[in-house]
């Protein structure tokens, strides 16, 4: 069978079994706890939990999902392209019970594919069931245990045998140290060429490449909590993994299980094979399919071996960045955006060894390839082909300029290394000024048998992260302590207060937690700000600082000396002067995604956004944006707010809008049963919006209420990714006095600048250049009367006569340097002249511009002459040094740059050149007639 046909027999045998076919998640996972998606349950997880109900009948569903294991707990990162079946990125096979079946039929179904319609030899499965040691939780999976028998002894196979007892480490799975978890049964097959189940049931869970994982079926029954304990779920569950790539090897591998002569890796089926024969055709290499023992010695590896590792990091990384590229998670510098950085430049990386370079790349060139082999299973990858493309060429291209310059200080590190050690100065300097990982700088170090000071380099990184700190402003509150089963109503989508129930309280440090019954405080998410506002108890109102989510609750955040307990009856009033510019700036970025669309392009994903009450920010990924694009948005945004288009919003089920192309659902999230669309335009609630998102923020009601729209900035902040910074209403007044203050002092100084360059023409008896009116915009009338246009259009003037008035000032000052460097070669004639004829080495000094000293230079040169000269220009700021060495002076042992060096550092400065001519400058003026004796003893 081909990988397509292997993944389609899964989802095939499972929608027999009456399993929902679904589409993978997103790899940006909706737990904040994960960098990416990494296992097939995490988009279920409230489906587990109980917090969701499972939208399918009956409640079970199968499918394939991406996952990257590239960070954090779960990282397979370092083992990538040295064995036959670690990845970055991959694909878990999977069948899912919400509360619906439970061991007996997750068992039998999976001996049915694997054994009965796939054909593996029975005496080559192991099954591995729970048996806790001591301390671990729960007890002996003996249900498992049994039905596992049953089905081997059918077989005519030995469960004694057969079966394997695995302890928490290999037995019991759990995401993450909180979450739905509980014990499990992992399929191995036993890849010997004999097949002997007594040899096979040794290698089970010893990390041997012939005895591999196959398949996990996870017996969901707890709840990791917070504080190590397991408390029973309401349901129990069914989560099941299977590799897929693993299965396309062991199935293509063993030609159908009919052959086990042969090990098999999951480089060797058509999954990857495609992408080498591309990058053979690229780089003119071929692949092998040959493999280093395990714990080899890295330093010994012959060149055929190095390249074979090189097209498998290749193959690995390019799926791993492009389904990432392909879902909105973008290369950067932080978080999960950082580590696809480090996966992108280690794979240029690797690329040199197979002879690619800045003057051969190569990595957007695989695109395609990738794309006609799976675009059909993930048609979000062929969708987004372009944009993949065009991320990974800037990436490689960023970082190739970089890549050589930090391979030299790599290179001078080897040399100084200490006790095969490189230092962690190095490493993070490689980090900081190269954009070297420093898992890369290790890679390269190991290559040549040497290791990092990881210490030092962590000590130094920590060093770094400290002054950023101390560098913030902004202060966030986190419940981390909290733990509570609460629930609690939001009403501040209607309403800024609300009579509520104290549920619970929680001291922190210097605060209490106040969690409610209900409220109206937005907690922040979601890229908006929280609320803060006062709690209203007995008739004493006291501030509430800032509210946290926890769970299914929220606490308000009140002082710790508040006397408050559970039970009190008390009214929550937000602060609704800072809640309105929030939903306006929040309203105004909806404004902005969809301009951004109908101008730049629809391919443009959010990146992130935040709103608050002074401001919003929105990233996206793009090209560069032209200042003709920035004005057109910003001019659609307003002419929608001048129109006074209704903003409405609705629940409806999920199912009635999933899939629809005019309703933004962000990287293929998996949304509950019922979601909330937010529209502006169209009848209120009608979705008939032109602006449609899926959105739990709070928003005006009206988009008049948003006032003017400005952006103040729009720029790169990493390979790929934009950001506009805009504001609205009052902050729109407040940013353009600022602006137009700014502008009023930019043209003074743009004037005074072009009146002293014509006074300085004057002087020589050049005519001058006119000077520019520059009117500047009455902000706060055209503000009131609220004339959109009228601003842009005066601020557009302003800015037209500030830049006539710079070119002005431009063109009087290249007049006036022409001018004066016509006179500098005729003062510096003149003085060579004598100065030359009187014999000897030349030593001078001038007071006059610092243009002086050049054609002094140019003069000795000129005037053919050969000895030695050192000339000083004193221009009342500092002294410009020059020094000269003709032929006969070098021929005498003269070096005009070690000359220029020396006599330059007895007046505190510096300065260097070739051995004929070399300048400088020193700050210490009054050290002059020092220099100038200390020449002419020089150049006797």
């Amino acid at each position: 069978m081909t990988a397509a046909e292997i993944r389609q027999s899964f989802l095939d045998f499972f929608r027999e079994k009456q399993h929902t076919i679904v589409p993978s998640a997103s790899l940006l996972p909706q737990s904040p706890g994960l960098l990416f998606t990494n296992a097939g349950m995490n988009p279920f997880v409230p489906y587990f939990l109980g917090v969701e109900k499972a939208p399918y009948d009956p409640p079970r569903a199968a499918d394939t999902q991406k996952c990257i294991r590239a960070g954090g707990k779960h990282n397979d990162l370092e083992d990538v392209g040295y064995d036959t079946y670690h990845h970055t990125f991959f694909e878990m096979l999977g069948n899912w019970s919400f509360g619906n079946y439970f061991k007996k039929e997750a068992i039998h179904w999976a001996w049915e594919l694997v054994v009965e319609r796939w054909g593996l030899p029975a005496h080559r499965l192991h099954a591995s069931v729970y048996a806790p040691q001591p301390g671990d939780p729960g007890h002996f999976d003996q249900e498992a245990w049994d039905i596992w028998a049953e089905l081997y002894i059918s077989k005519g196979c030995d469960p004694n045998v057969q079966i394997v007892h695995g302890n928490r480490k290999d037995n019991f799975w759990q995401m993450g140290e909180t979450g739905p978890c509980g014990p499990c049964s992992e399929l191995h097959v036993n890849l010997t060429p004999a097949g002997d189940p007594m040899e096979g049931r040794l290698l089970v869970n010893n990390d041997s490449d012939l005895c591999i994982e196959i398949w996990n079926l996870v017996f969901i029954q707890y709840n990791g909590e917070a504080d190590g304990t397991f408390r029973e779920l309401p349901s129990k569950h069914v989560d099941t993994g299977m590799g897929f790539e693993r299965a396309c090897s062991i199935i293509q591998g063993t030609k159908g299980f009919t052959d086990f002569s042969q090990k098999p890796s999951n480089y060797a089926t058509d999954v990857f094979q495609p992408i080498f024969r591309k990058i053979e055709e690229l780089s003119g290499k071929p692949y092998a399919n040959i493999y280093p023992p395990l714990n080899a010695d890295r330093t010994a590896f012959t060149e055929e071996m190095k390249e074979a590792i090189a097209f498998r990091v290749i193959a690995d990384h390019l799926r791993t960045l492009s389904f990432s590229i392909a879902d909105g998670i973008m290369p950067g510098n932080t978080g999960r955006n950082y580590v696809l950085r480090r996966i992108l430049r280690r794979a240029v990386k690797y690329g040199r060894q197979l002879g690619f370079s800045g003057e051969k790349p190569f990595f957007g060139a695989l695109v395609g390839t990738l794309v006609q082999e799976m675009g059909a299973a993930f048609p979000e990858i062929k969708n987004r082909e372009e944009s993949i493309r065009k991320t990974l060429e800037q990436e490689e291209a960023s970082f190739n300029r970089t890549l050589d310059r930090g391979l030299k200080l790599f290179e001078d590190a080897v040399k100084d290394a200490k006790d095969g050690r490189i230092s962690g100065e190095v490493v993070f300097e490689l980090y900081d000024t190269y954009g070297f990982p420093d898992d890369l700088t290790a890679l390269l170090g190991s290559e040549r048998g040497l290791t990092v000071d990881t210490e030092g380099y962590k000590a130094l990184m920590e060093q770094a992260k400290q002054i950023n700190r101390e560098a913030r402003t902004s202060v966030v509150v986190r419940a981390l302590d909290i733990s509570t089963d609460a629930v609690t109503a939001f009403t501040g989508f209607d309403a800024d207060e609300a009579e509520a129930t104290v549920l619970e309280v929680h001291p922190q440090e210097d605060a209490l937690f106040v969690i409610t019954d209900t409220t109206p405080f937005y907690a922040e998410m979601g890229g908006q700000s929280g609320d803060t506002g006062s709690l209203v108890i007995d008739g004493s109102e006291y501030p509430v600082n800032g509210v946290q989510q926890v769970g299914k609750a929220r606490a308000h955040i009140v002082d710790g000396s508040v006397s408050v307990k559970p039970g009190d009856k008390v009214t929550l009033k937000l602060d609704a002067t800072r809640r309105r510019p929030i939903e306006a700036h929040h309203t105004a970025t909806h404004l902005l995604h969809w301009a951004l669309h109908e101008v730049v392009s629809k391919d443009a994903a959010q990146q992130g956004s935040s709103v608050d009450e002074n401001r919003l920010r929105f990233d996206f990924n793009s090209g560069a944006v032209t200042a003709e694009q920035i004005a057109e948005m910003e001019e659609k945004v307003n002419a929608c707010i001048i129109e006074n288009d209704a903003v409405s919003w609705k629940e409806v089920p999920h199912s009635e809008v999933k899939g629809r192309a005019d309703i933004m659902q962000f990287f293929g999230d998996k949304y509950g049963e019922f979601v909330r669309v937010v529209q502006i335009g169209g009848g209120r609630g009608d979705l008939t919006g032109y602006s449609m998102e899926l959105c739990g923020g709070t928003h005006v009601r009206n988009t008049a209420e948003i006032g003017l729209f400005k952006i103040k900035s729009e720029g790169a902040i990493a390979s790929g990714v934009r950001r506009i910074e805009a504001v609205c209403g009052a902050s729109t007044l407040a940013f353009l006095k600022e602006s137009a203050a700014q502008l009023d002092a930019d043209t003074k100084a743009a004037e005074a600048k072009l009146q002293a360059a014509n006074e300085k023409l004057a002087s020589i008896g050049e005519a001058g250049v006119p000077g520019k009116d520059s009117p500047l915009p009455d902000v706060e009338s055209y503000y009131e009367a609220a004339d959109i246009r009228a601003i842009n259009d005066a601020f557009k003037a302003a800015r037209a006569a500030l830049e006539a008035t710079k070119e002005a000032s431009i063109e009087a000052e290249k007049r006036f340097k022409k001018l004066q460097a016509g006179a500098a070669a005729k003062q510096a004639d003149a003085a060579l002249a004598e100065l030359i004829a009187a014999g000897g080495p030349i030593v001078a000094s001038f007071e006059a511009d610092a243009s002086l000293l050049q054609e002094l230079l140019n003069g000795m040169k000129k005037q053919g002459f050969t000895g030695a000269g050192f000339v000083i220009v004193d221009d009342g700021d500092k002294l410009h040094l020059g020094a000269y060495c003709g032929d006969a002076a070098q021929a005498t042992g003269h070096k005009a740059g070690d000359i220029l060096r020396d006599l330059a550092a007895i007046a505190g400065g510096k300065g260097g050149g070739k051995p004929d001519q070399a300048r400088g400058a020193a700050p210490e003026r009054g050290k002059l007639g020092e220099i100038v004796e200390a020449a002419k003893a020089r150049l006797v």
